[in-house]
């Protein structure tokens, strides 16, 4: 085949018959270095086939929901920049929450709550390697002054991310604009230490030694925490409005401060663990004091709102109440009412115009939401609702089985950056809880005396 240059492009013409086989190899390189020596791509197809078998064979799932899971592991591992353990979000930017509109945004850097939560799936399905350079990778990413953490990085530990607009792009669609870099990177979201300190106590679960390094990283990240779990903050859904005590924020530094203890006492780790007992406490008391609507029977997306939020969902999951707790139930039921639409769940409520999170517009479905959901529901007994709803999300892949960020129900289409890692963990997390799969997982116990005193 003869590839000639026209127009700034390389233009081959050839012929194909059936049965034949026509390799094609685009190589790329420094213009100041030489050319690479030629690959054989029959030979390299084979490699990086093997290559993959091998890899899949760790996996310890075995359920019937199989395919899906393999599926969506290997879309973590491919996410994962091999020289350093980060873990994007996805490989994509500005793909459109909502066909032409302006929630477009650069997911491809590494959250610190993305990367964790990813590391659950791989680590639940026996990938221990991946979960100890993810570790690695996040020492060396965080070094320094706990005051100076940042919700993400890049795959390679770039701290500055600065975002900026592709004016001359017309964006996917027409969905304007385009942008490259995110803002995100300076808001402060309380719900990230938790999300550190319950994957690293998992990995440890799991068999990986908590090196002395990565414990005094973890006490920093307990300090740095203490003077601010009580602080309005941006959340998990990095809304650009004004700050608020967001009830999942507040959860999840009460999960900080429960695995630093649990570490304490079960890993033998030196520590405040009185002080870091006495703080679990008091959050949890604020949350079910201020977080939680009693006349509506669920938690509200952030204090004194009568909003809700589908991070709730995850109360359980992270063992903040216990799954027979009628306040899950409650939650639970009040988010299926209210936030999902033909069984597909929004991550919050968003109207026209300015909506709670400073944006304008609307979006679709959020999918992990939507796993979540089924979740909740298999936790309060609703195994056949929980089946049901998962079922109809795996109907939503692609051909080759992959998930964006959103769906969009009345275009009936996927929309968001893509593939996305926050939609292919809980995929994974629901198969193996929905047939009942052991290995380490969350193991986060509830507090056993439910506060009723208000601050």
């Amino acid at each position: 085949i003869v590839v000639s240059g026209e127009d700034f492009a390389h233009v081959a013409e050839f012929t194909v018959r059936a049965g034949d086989k026509v390799p094609l190899v685009l190589t790329w390189h420094p213009s100041h270095l030489p050319a690479p020596k030629p690959v054989d791509a029959d030979l390299a197809l084979a490699e990086t086939e093997q290559e993959w078998l091998d890899w899949v064979r760790t996996c310890s799932y075995d359920g019937e929901y199989r395919d899906a899971v393999i599926r969506s592991l290997i879309t973590l591992k491919a996410l994962t920049y091999a020289p350093t353990g980060g873990i994007v979000a996805a490989p994509t930017t500005s793909l459109p929450e909502a066909l032409g509109g302006s929630r477009n945004w650069d997911y491809r850097y590494c959250w610190l709550r993305d990367a964790t939560m990813t590391l659950e799936a791989l680590i639940r399905s026996g990938y221990t390697d991946e979960a100890e350079a993810w570790r690695r990778w996040l020492v060396r990413a965080v070094a320094g002054s706990p005051e100076d953490i940042q919700i993400m990085y890049g795959v390679a530990g770039e701290r500055r991310l600065p975002e900026w607009q592709v004016e001359w792009l017309s964006g996917y669609e027409n969905a304007r604009p385009v942008r490259i870099g995110n803002a995100a990177v300076e808001q402060l979201q309380l719900d990230v230490p938790g999300e550190v300190m319950d994957s690293l106590y998992l990995a440890c679960w799991a068999g990986l030694q908590p090196a002395g390094e990565v414990w005094s990283m973890q006490q920093a990240l307990l300090r740095f925490l203490e003077p601010r779990w009580d602080r309005p903050d941006e959340g998990l859904w990095e809304v650009r409005g004004t700050p608020r005590h967001f009830v999942h924020s507040k959860i999840m530094c009460w999960v900080a401060y429960d695995r630093g203890v649990r570490m304490a006492e079960e890993f033998g780790l030196p520590g405040p663990v009185d002080r870091w007992r006495r703080l679990r406490d008091q959050i949890h008391r604020e949350v079910c004091a201020e977080g939680f609507d009693a006349e509506r029977n669920t938690f509200t997306q952030s204090y004194g709102s009568t909003e809700l939020d589908a991070a709730l969902l995850l109360i359980p999951q992270v063992g903040f109440l216990s799954a027979d707790d009628p306040r899950v139930a409650g939650t639970v039921a009040a988010v299926h009412r209210e936030l999902a639409e033909d069984g597909f769940v929004r991550r919050y409520p968003t109207h026209e115009g300015v909506s709670t999170d400073g944006l304008t517009g609307t979006e679709g479905a959020f999918l992990a939401c939507s796993f979540w959901l089924a979740d909740g529901f298999r936790t309060i007994g609703r195994e056949d609702e929980a089946r049901e709803l998962f079922e109809r999300l795996l109907s939503l892949r692609n051909d080759v089985g992959l998930l964006a960020e959103e769906y969009d129900p009345r275009a009936r289409r996927q929309v968001g950056n893509f593939p996305q890692a926050f939609s292919h963990v809980p995929l994974i997390r629901t198969a193996y809880d929905l047939t009942g799969h052991n290995g380490p997982r969350r193991r986060g116990v509830a507090a056993t005396r439910p506060a009723t005193s208000r601050r």
